[in-house]
Formats: structure tokens, C-alpha cells, sequence
């Protein structure tokens, strides 16, 4: 495990569970984490009449989420049916299931083919998505507005019933795309400030603290160093994300070179040696939420680093270090990153590890946008990432000089020697396919979410709004990317109250966890925008009202310090 520090906090120790003693602080429920799931967490466990101390890692709350678009994908919600729609539970759950796991999906099971657990948690999902979204609408740390038309990740499935209007944004965000993020955690955190939650913020997690076989609260270390010891009378409520920017935990569990992606630099996994060292079980961690991100970004490690979740542009491609495009560049993000591992057995090498955007004028000029990861950036934006040339050939020379400063993260990813001639072949097939309308290869802009972000771009619009002609003449600009991280999505697992499960199945007295950093239901399968943040909410909701209900811990053993 690494030691690794992120700025502003406290190095890692060890996660060995301590003995009740001498404590400083006790509340009623502490939910470690402030972001997507933390907050909410913590607002509903508040609501529910408990003192709440809600502590994170870094200096400020937000986490991934604060730069997310944060759509929040809520099956049967209550605008849906204001507008008389039926999103009943028996469909919504031919579809999660059939995605989560395809291989043992039995529409003629009474639990579709899936363990009993994880049945029990997609309901769980369905029972308390709505219930939560209204909550805390009504309460007003998370008004909403509907978007009636975006379409589930994978509409186009016979299972999907309700294929659009399942996601809800927050009201004050500017679009779709931009700051739902920033103003759902504005919004969650003025009213948990004002609500009563005692928010501290620079505070790692270190270690449970256990009592006959229960937690009863936690050890933190402030960035000062300082050792903080709480009480839990109730419970301990995670919720601090995955394990993203752990390099050793990456490695050793997704099963694919990932890299680093965006998530906060605070998803270190901490939970992982946590939940383990108090006897929890672990499910899931060979997935993650994925996304293409900016090599040059992911490795030099932007903080503000954001997913390329929508592919701008239509005259533009991506290609391998060979020149051969691999992919269609317009599948959903999570879907199109897998691509990036594609295993050569022959050459015994990821030949798409890297890939290459590829672009000409007519995208530069009208589909320059920053907006969620886009890689062609408007004027006076920052262009680092930006490769150009007048000449396809010029444009090679100068991505394979760009490779080179990478080739310790990568390696040693260079481009062939015939590179330049296949590009051309594949720029010449890709405008064929461009000019009749029809991607023969890789299907592109066939299915309604391709679509849904890649409408007509510029003047002369093809056939196909998704693809456009190459020009045969420069200027070219080029960027590199590779597969990433939104957060990884295994963890401990949990049951449908989010209390962690020990190797037994039986809960952990005390101690729950909600979001990336426990096992996601969902599998390997991303079902629609706001599938992460829905679900968590969800939980958030389960596992502060479970929680409400544990007896109250008064330890005749613990004081107070001074």
C-alpha cells in the first residue's frame, strides 16, 4: 500500500482498528466524506434528528462531484410522473440487470439471473432514488430541474421502457454540462451549515475505533498532524470515494492499465485498508467509471483534470500508433475508454493505449469548447495539450516528439514507422464513410446517445451529423489521449441498509458506506448519465435512516479529554 500524500493532508498510517479510550469529540452519527454522497449523507442523517460531524480529507468539500455535471439519474422520479409517464419497477429492472451482468441475465427468473444481494440493492435503488431527490429538493440543499431529454446510455435496448427523462440537474446549474457540480455542493453545504452538521474539513480518516465488536467512532489526523479521537453513539457513515490515485491499488485490482483520470486527488482508497482491517469483505474492484482523458493531463496530474466526455467535433477521428482508427469515437464515455485496452496476443501489447484526436480547421473553428473534457479549446483557453501542423506529416514529427516525454508512463509508446502512410488510408476511408452517411466500420452516430451531444457542427452539414470530411489541406491539430478513471467503483460490500458486510455477510455493527468507495451494483455497466450520483443518493438515503434507528451508544469505558 502507499504512503503517498496528497497536498494538504496528513500522510497514511495504519488502519488497524483501535481500542476505546480517551475520546474528544462524540456525536451521534460521523459521516467521513463531503462530496456526492457525504453531504447528502450527512443532510439526511441531520433531518433524522441526529448531531452530525461530517469530516474531509481535503480543504474544502466537493470532491469529485463539485466538478461534475452532476446529473443524478432517478428512475421513476417525480416529474416523470407529473407528465403521466409509467417508469414502472419491473422494467426499470429488466434493464439495470441486464447490463450489470449480462452473462446472467434470465428474464424468467424471479431475480433476473442476479444473486439474491444484488437484486435486492438495483430495488433498493428504484424504492429510494425518488424519495431522496424530493427530500432534498423540499428541504432545498438540492432543488432540480428536469431534463426530459436525455437518453439513457444504452436506449436502444428492448429492456430500456423509459429511455429519456430519468435524469435530473440542479436548477441553478447554467446547462447541462457545466457547473451542476459546483452549485449542487454550494447548495448542500449552505444548508447543512445551516442545519447544524459541524463540518471540518482537513481531517484524515485513519482508523475505526471498536468496542466489543462494534465501531464506535474513528481516528483522524489533521493536517497539522494532530490526532483527533471521535464517538459515534450511532454510527460511522463513509462515503470518501475510490481508489483512483493509489498507483499500487490501481494496479493490483482494475484489470486494465488505468490511468489516473479525474476523480479529486483525494480518492486515495482509504476506505480499502479501513473496511479490511475491520473484517470487511471486498466485491467489485476490477471496475471502474471510465472515460478518455488528456495523457498529458492524467500524467502530469492537472488537478482540475476533466473526462473528454463528449468528443467534440465532426470532422475528426482518432488513430493508434499505427495510423488505424480502432474505434467509434462517439460511443459514451465509459464505453469508449474500454477501447483504449484492447490486448494484442499476437504482439503481446495494447495497441490502442494511446490514441490520437485527430482534427482539422472546420472542427477547430466551430467546435471549440472546454465544457467537459473537450479537447479542441476555444481561443485564449489553455491549449497545451494542442499539437499542429500545416502537414499530416509535419503533425506526426510532431506527436511522436510529444510521445517521447511520456514514454516512462507509457511503455514507451511511439508511432510506427509507417504511420503516416495508414493515416492517410484511414482519413481517406473515414471521409467515404463521412460523405455517404454511413460509418461501415465502427457504426458511428447510429444510436440515440451519440447523437445526443453531436447535432449538426458548421456550415455544409453530411449526411451523417456525427462524421464530416477531413480537408485534404492544414492546418491539422492532434491531441493525445488514454483511458481513465471518473473514480474506480469496487469496495467493500455492503447490503441494501449500506452497512458493510463482513465474511460472513453479516453487517459490521456501526459501520456503513455509501458511493465509490464501496462495491457499486451496477457491476462493470454504466446505464445513463447520473448513474453514479442517483444511486449514491439513493443509498445516502438508506444508510442515514438505518443508521437513525441503531441504539445509542453510552460506553461507560470512554471520557472525555480536555
Amino acid at each position: 500500500m502507499t504512503t503517498a500524500q496528497t497536498p494538504h493532508t496528513a500522510p497514511r498510517q495504519s488502519a488497524l482498528p483501535a481500542p476505546l479510550t480517551t475520546i474528544d469529540h462524540t456525536t451521534d452519527i460521523v459521516v467521513v466524506g463531503g462530496g456526492g454522497g457525504g453531504l447528502p449523507a450527512a443532510l439526511f442523517s441531520r433531518w433524522n434528528g441526529n448531531d452530525v460531524i461530517l469530516l474531509e480529507k481535503a480543504d474544502e468539500l466537493g470532491g469529485t462531484a463539485r466538478k461534475a455535471a452532476f446529473w443524478y439519474w432517478v428512475p421513476n422520479n417525480e416529474p416523470l410522473r407529473r407528465a403521466g409517464l409509467v417508469d414502472s419497477e419491473e422494467d426499470y429492472l429488466r434493464y439495470v440487470a441486464r447490463l450489470s451482468r449480462p452473462t446472467l441475465y434470465d428474464p424468467q427468473s424471479p431475480t433476473l439471473g442476479l444473486p439474491e444481494d444484488e437484486y435486492a440493492a438495483l430495488r433498493a435503488i428504484y424504492e429510494s432514488a425518488s424519495p431522496a431527490a424530493e427530500l432534498l429538493a423540499a428541504r432545498g440543499a438540492l432543488p432540480y430541474r428536469h431534463v426530459p431529454d436525455a437518453v439513457d446510455y444504452w436506449s436502444h435496448l428492448p429492456e430500456d421502457k423509459t429511455p429519456r427523462g430519468r435524469v435530473l440537474i440542479h436548477q441553478d446549474a447554467k446547462d447541462t454540462m457545466a457547473d451542476g457540480g459546483a452549485q449542487s455542493i454550494r447548495s448542500m453545504t449552505e444548508i447543512a451549515v445551516k442545519d447544524g452538521v459541524d463540518i471540518r474539513t482537513r481531517h484524515r480518516v485513519q482508523r475505526l475505533i471498536r468496542d466489543d465488536g462494534r465501531v464506535v467512532g474513528l481516528e483522524a489526523t489533521r493536517a497539522d498532524g494532530h490526532t483527533v479521537r471521535l464517538l459515534a453513539r450511532k454510527a460511522v457513515i463513509f462515503a470518501t470515494g475510490g481508489f483512483s490515485h493509489d498507483p499500487e491499488l490501481r494496479r493490483n485490482y482494475l484489470s486494465v492499465p488505468l490511468f489516473a483520470g479525474c476523480a479529486a486527488p483525494t480518492n486515495e482508497g482509504d476506505f480499502v485498508p479501513i473496511s479490511t482491517a475491520a473484517g470487511a469483505q471486498l466485491r467489485n474492484m476490477n471496475h471502474a467509471w471510465m472515460c478518455p482523458v488528456s495523457l498529458e493531463k492524467t500524467v502530469n496530474k492537472t488537478p482540475n483534470l476533466i473526462g473528454s466526455f463528449c468528443v467534440a467535433g465532426d470532422s475528426t477521428l482518432f488513430v493508434n500508433k499505427y495510423g488505424q482508427r480502432t474505434m467509434n469515437e462517439k460511443l459514451p464515455y465509459n464505453e469508449l475508454a474500454q477501447e483504449f485496452f484492447t490486448w494484442d496476443a499476437q504482439k503481446a501489447e495494447y495497441p490502442n493505449l494511446v490514441m490520437i484526436q485527430i482534427w482539422d480547421e472546420r472542427s477547430h473553428t466551430h467546435s471549440a469548447d472546454t465544457e467537459y473534457g473537450r479537447l479542441i479549446p476555444p481561443p485564449g483557453t489553455d491549449d497545451s495539450h494542442v499539437i499542429s501542423a500545416d502537414t499530416l506529416g509535419d503533425l506526426a514529427a510532431r506527436i511522436d516528439e510529444r510521445l517521447r516525454r511520456y514514454r516512462g508512463a507509457t511503455g514507451g509508446v511511439g508511432l510506427d514507422t509507417d504511420f503516416v502512410p495508414t493515416l492517410h488510408s484511414s482519413i481517406d476511408r473515414f471521409n467515404d464513410f463521412a460523405r455517404g452517411g454511413v460509418d461501415e466500420d465502427f457504426h458511428r452516430g447510429e444510436k440515440p446517445v451519440q447523437l445526443m451531444f453531436n447535432g449538426a457542427i458548421g456550415p455544409d452539414p453530411s449526411p451523417n451529423p456525427t462524421m464530416h470530411p477531413i480537408a485534404d489541406q492544414g492546418p491539422y491539430y492532434a491531441a493525445l489521449l488514454t483511458g481513465g478513471t471518473l473514480d474506480t467503483k469496487g469496495g467493500p460490500k455492503t447490503n441494501t441498509h449500506a452497512q458493510i458486510l463482513d465474511d460472513r455477510n453479516h453487517p459490521i455493527p456501526g459501520l456503513y458506506g455509501i458511493g465509490n468507495c464501496v462495491a457499486s451494483p451496477s457491476a462493470g455497466s454504466y446505464w445513463a448519465g447520473g448513474a453514479t450520483l442517483g444511486p449514491i443518493i439513493a443509498f445516502a438515503y438508506r444508510a442515514a435512516n438505518h443508521a437513525s434507528a441503531e441504539p445509542v451508544l453510552e460506553p461507560a469505558t470512554a471520557s472525555t479529554s480536555a
